[in-house]
């Protein structure tokens, strides 16, 4: 594949006729009116591609991605807050294709965490403030599990990934006292991880043992893991959420077989509500979504439902329960 209009080749032999040329808002669909309807104080994702138009490809990697920086609005019309960029294709085209993202994205007033023009850029995490609430302090982590380069990760004089190179001890203490420098009273901590492979439900023990870790030891309130193209399960671990991964929320695999069973054309938008005197989980509210025609839509009633049931089974792993609330939205259950 040479070109995204391949993808969109594949997409309409699967589903139909796209309608383009479409504006910005085209890609979000029924997620401007949800968010509309939440009120969510910060939109944070994983952003996971380059923007750039950088020609300099990363040698020896297989599939580069990159976005158009003038298409940039496709994030600033949904109001996003933070990019986490430690992920497996954000220097896809090189060095000048991460310089040019960090540049876009600062000159649009989106924070980003995760990567940087050097080592304590990337390390350093992004602090949104909420007025009248306090900070949310977004740290970006990548793991070679999810295919991150060693490699990229960033040094003292060249940019790069805050890439954790292993799930120890001593990883989590370097984490905890990067936490600790920065925390205050007050702040929710945010670990945004892109970890794990593409496809797989099952969570590594040493996922979860870092997970706790981080909660332990680094004062981390929130986990936000990414990297497999569907949903998987959740954990609230002393009332601190896990989420271990969200799926895909919007891409350009639509018209891609093979892989079916793992329903990834469903995801779901995080609501979560959280006590930030002590980092609490409250709620946590999910808004079923479906892609289709490079879309975001409501999930139907029975797409609604076989995505509850596999957030239900593989949360129930970890002690919690995905529950249908009559306006068709979910409801994480824990004790």
């Amino acid at each position: 594949m040479k070109s995204a209009r391949g993808y969109v080749r594949l997409a309409e032999e699967t589903t139909g006729p796209i309608p383009y040329p479409v504006d910005f808002s085209y890609i979000w669909g029924d997620t401007l009116v949800e968010l509309k309807r939440m009120k969510p104080d910060l939109k944070i994702i994983n952003l996971e591609t380059s923007v750039t138009q950088s020609k300099d490809y990363w040698k020896g990697k297989g599939i580069h991605y990159r976005m158009n920086p003038e298409n940039v609005p496709c994030l600033t019309t949904a109001g996003i807050d933070c990019c986490s960029l430690a992920n497996n294709h954000v220097l896809d085209w090189g060095y000048p294709g991460l310089l040019e993202t960090l540049e876009t994205l600062e000159r649009e007033g989106i924070k980003t965490a995760g990567a940087g023009r050097d080592m304590e850029a990337a390390e350093a995490p992004a602090v949104l403030e909420v007025p009248g609430r306090g900070r949310v302090v977004v740290f970006g982590f990548g793991s070679p599990t999810s295919g991150v380069l060693p490699s990229w990760a960033a040094g003292e004089h060249w940019p790069g990934v805050n890439v954790v190179k292993d799930f120890s001890d001593v990883t989590l203490a370097q984490i905890a006292k990067r936490v600790n420098g920065v925390k205050q009273a007050g702040d929710v901590v945010v670990a945004s991880i892109h970890w794990c492979g593409n496809w797989g439900f099952g969570v590594p023990d040493e996922h979860r043992r870092f997970a706790h870790g981080l909660i332990d030891d680094a004062q981390v309130d929130i986990i936000h893991g990414h990297s497999s193209h569907h949903v998987k399960g959740i954990e609230v671990y002393k009332d601190k959420l896990i989420l271990y991964g969200c799926g895909d929320f919007l891409n350009d695999y639509e018209g891609i077989g093979g892989y079916e069973a793992y329903r990834p054309d469903l995801s779901a938008m995080y609501f979560a509500t959280v006590d930030p005197s002590a980092g609490k989980l409250e709620c946590l509210e999910m808004a079923s979504t479906r892609l289709r025609h490079f879309r975001v839509e409501r999930a139907s009633i029975d797409g609604g439902e076989q995505l509850r049931e596999m957030l239900d089974r593989e949360s129930r792993k970890f002690g919690a329960r995905v529950e249908p609330q009559p306006d068709g939205t979910l409801v994480l259950r824990w004790s």
